[in-house]
């Protein structure tokens, strides 16, 4: 063979693995739909609606949604804009789509629009842009919660699109304040000045999420059946102060350092109920690693301290263990140059089913050990989460129907570590469910924190896995 047609050969060759590699990288591109697209678009302009507690506003987002819906054909009469006067940036929508039937009662879809602040000199990419890099969608909201707000909205408009008529009424409320509260919590609003809006024989709400290894591989999909309380304790120490030039041991500053350390060491003990017995029980087994078998070890045993240490090593599920407590403010003194009169702390505890704010307050006291340090409960107090029955008319087909979305992964009822706007509803007897469906990797998806995040594969899974839930519970009698 000559040289010519040595090289003619090896191009040819190269160019049948280049033409390999095209089809190949094509077929690994799937394309979003139009559907998908669409979806897409609202995801993205519910992200990029500042509605931060610091520089945004709910109104503005809520509005926005309003005008979506009246573009797809409900009226002005199945759309209720609120807001306290006096609050004029907390607003929020809800959209009401009557049922056909009077025999059946309403279902209640719960979405808080606003959320967590974020700063954009700490982020890597704007926090209030939607950005799609590496498989993830980026932007404050992806995944607490403007997917599921996203979601919801979107299964209402292809319902309207469908010619879906429920036999439910279905009702949407979109709350703003439910990270903060600050100024005012919509869903507590709408519960003590319109619980006419939101009567519902049961609610769907965020919380119950699905877990990935962080590859990509879902691991299980969950539906809260309880969640834990969020109570706030400022701990103070004080002293007469003096001159620093003269100092001495008796510092309030080293006191309350003192406490926080022994705050630090504080460890609750394990603390299991029907919901968190189960999952570990199941998700442990389905694992197969050595965190599930610790899992399933500790659940079939809460006494088992080597299974405990290794489960508690895990930040996750260490969450769902026990009560919490952990220091996240810190203020003291008033001078450069003098003795501090007073130091402070907030340490924010996530409590359990089956403990409260009395018996958390004791522990830290206990724990502590210093009478000259004051543990004082403050800021806002939610009512106590009512846990809902699992009820086989609402569990039943979200695992049937996961089981055709999610094959192989394991369907399990689960604890929130954090506190949502469900303790809102229990007074008024309206039991509420944190849905499967969107996804969250080992490291929480930046959940408050920086960089948050959402797959985007897991963003379009949960929206047609989530779209065919509710019209079963909207088809229910």
């Amino acid at each position: 063979m000559t040289t010519r047609h040595a090289c003619a050969a090896a191009m040819a060759a190269m160019l049948v693995l280049v033409s390999q590699a095209s089809h190949a990288a094509d077929a690994a591109l799937v394309r979003p739909t139009a559907g998908q697209l669409a979806f897409r678009d609202l995801y993205r302009e519910l992200v990029e609606t500042d509605t931060s507690l610091a520089t945004g506003s709910c109104t503005a987002l809520a509005e926005k949604i309003a005008i979506r819906f009246r573009a797809a054909g409900f009226g002005d009469d199945q759309l209720t804009l609120f807001t306290d006067p006096a609050l004029p940036l907390d607003g929020g929508l809800v959209v009401t789509v009557p049922g056909t039937s009077a025999k059946a009662k309403p279902m209640l879809l719960l979405g808080h629009i606003d959320v967590v602040n974020a700063r954009r000199e700490d982020w890597v990419r704007d926090p209030y842009g939607f950005i799609e890099e590496g498989g993830y969608f980026y932007g404050r909201g992806t995944s607490d919660m403007k997917l599921l707000d996203a979601i919801w909205i979107d299964t209402l408009v292809r319902f309207k699109a469908e010619g879906f008529r429920p036999k439910r009424t279905i009702k949407l409320a979109l709350t703003c304040g439910e990270e903060s509260g600050a100024r005012m919590n919509g869903a507590k609003w709408l519960a003590e000045n319109r619980p006419d809006l939101i009567a519902a024989a049961f609610a769907l709400n965020e919380g119950g999420n699905g877990t990935t290894d962080g590859h990509g591989k879902v691991l299980s999909q969950s539906m809260q059946t309880g969640e834990k309380a969020n109570h706030n304790f400022e701990l103070q120490a004080t002293n007469p102060g003096g001159h620093s030039s003269l100092p001495v041991d008796d510092n309030a500053i080293y006191e309350l350092a003192d406490a926080l350390a022994r705050v630090r060491a504080l460890k609750f003990p394990v603390h299991f109920n029907d919901t968190t017995r189960t999952y570990f029980a199941k998700v442990g087994a389905a694992r197969g690693d050595a965190l599930g078998v610790a899992m399933a070890r500790l659940a079939a045993n809460p006494a088992d301290q080597s299974a405990e240490a290794i489960v508690a090593a895990d930040r996750t599920m260490n969450a769902l263990l026990r009560t919490t407590c952990v220091a996240t403010l810190l203020e003291g003194g008033h001078a450069a140059n003098a003795l501090p009169q007073r130091a402070k702390a907030n340490i924010n505890c996530r409590i359990v089913p089956g403990e409260d704010g009395d018996t958390t307050r004791a522990a830290l006291i206990k724990a502590i050990a210093d009478p000259r340090i004051t543990v004082t409960p403050v800021g806002r107090v939610r009512p106590l989460a009512v846990p809902p029955p699992l009820d086989p008319r609402i569990m039943g087909p979200a695992e049937k129907l996961a089981a055709q979305h999610y094959p192989g992964v394991p369907f399990v009822p689960a604890m929130l570590a954090g506190a949502t706007d469900a303790t809102y509803l229990g007074p008024l007897g309206i039991p509420t469910y944190g849905v499967p469906g969107p996804l969250l990797d080992p490291d929480g998806n930046g959940l408050h924190g920086l960089n948050e995040r959402h797959s985007v594969e897991g963003a379009y899974r949960a929206r047609d896995y989530l779209h065919d839930l509710v019209k079963i519970y909207a088809a229910q009698e």
